[in-house]
């Protein structure tokens, strides 16, 4: 069961309140380089991804992310800290949402400042606690930064909007420990309603932090805690989205894009079945119809597992059977499987689109 949380808004992507876990990324380009950054944003949005975030150092960022904001294809948010001049500017400038922790913003009346303008054009603050950074007074309660002391923070930060009165939020609670992440999501969900945003933060290298990001993520959105995420990789963002997709799609959460099946291989195996099924997964990456793609390299299972799928083949020695929807169209040469099945897939994906 998914967690029912309050439902705000990023642009036109809802999150919370029974909407489907959105996919997030955040640029790594420099916000000041306006051609840059829309370049990676179009990439993005291309892989999938339908929420982005950028990151405001300074004034400059803050004004060029007006301009981003204008040719963005999906909702572009606001990553601040510090300094509640750089908020008011990027409201000025239309965009969709804030990260930010009013903690860390100073005086009250600035807090209040950005929450009036934010409340003007109804755009929700993302509230962002990071283990790495917890407040000096929290270190020296806990020792060290515990799930509990990320809550509490979390919740001191919730607290100083709700007293002005504005309940536009959404909450992050990450660390780069797996579990420790999992434990402080799960503390969270029990004292909130407001809608979470799911990530373990400084994941790592697109192996390891897949593989952390799957883990923990995949804990939490089975436990029903996620209304929005983003797998955070060193590496190109476009993984990101990526992986992200994956992971919904692995607990039947999301469709989107090619689900891909391939056999770890063995010693019955007679055809170059890995690298027929890496081209296969590469060539097919941009195609977002929900398919199932079978590349399969031997008679145990691939007659079985092809046959399930959408669009499959299971190889035999030097050659290979193209299925359909569990016919068979043909057989076909190990030399030609890659692009016989890549054809049949983006003809189906073409049937399906125009159906």
């Amino acid at each position: 069961m998914t967690r029912q949380t309050k439902q705000i808004h990023v642009g036109n992507v809802a999150v919370g309140g029974g909407a489907p876990c959105s996919v997030q990324s955040m640029c790594n380009t420099d916000t000041r380089d306006v051609a840059a950054t829309l370049s990676q944003v179009l990439s993005l949005s291309t892989a999938g991804c339908e929420i982005v975030r950028c990151a405001v150092p300074d004034m400059a960022a803050a004004e060029a992310l007006g301009e981003i904001k204008r040719q963005s294809p999906i909702p572009v948010i606001a990553d601040i800290h510090f300094d509640y001049r750089l908020a008011l500017r990027v409201l000025e400038g239309g965009i969709d949402g804030l990260r930010l922790n009013p903690g860390n913003i100073g005086e009250r009346w600035k807090v209040e400042e950005v929450v009036k303008a934010a409340r003007e054009r109804l755009v929700p603050i993302r509230i962002g606690v990071n283990a790495g950074s917890l407040e000096k007074e929290l270190l020296e309660k806990y020792g060290h930064p515990t799930a509990e002391a990320m809550v509490e923070s979390a919740l001191g930060h919730v607290r100083i909007l709700e007293e002005i009165g504005y309940d536009q939020i959404k909450i992050s609670l990450k660390a780069s420990d797996v579990m420790k992440t999992v434990e402080a999501y799960r503390l969270l969900a029990q004292k909130v309603d407001y809608p979470l945003h799911i990530g373990i933060t400084e994941a790592g290298t697109i192996f390891s932090g897949t593989i952390k990001s799957s883990v923990g993520l995949g804990i939490l959105l089975a436990d029903g805690i996620g209304d929005t995420m983003r797998v955070s990789l060193t590496g190109d963002p476009v993984d990101e989205v990526r992986v992200g997709f994956e992971i919904l799609k692995a607990l039947g959460l999301r469709q989107r894009g090619i689900n891909f099946v391939s056999c770890p291989t063995c010693g019955r195996c007679q055809i170059n079945l890995i690298g027929v099924a890496q081209e296969v997964e590469n060539r097919l990456a941009a195609i977002d119809t929900p398919l199932t793609v079978a590349v399969m390299g031997c008679v145990v299972n691939g007659p079985g597992e092809a046959r399930e799928a959408d669009v499959g083949i299971a190889g035999g020695r030097g050659e290979g059977l193209l299925f359909r929807h569990g016919e068979i169209v043909r057989k076909v040469p190990e030399s030609e499987m890659a692009d016989a099945l890549v054809a049949e897939v983006q003809q189906m994906a073409k049937e399906k689109t125009h159906s």
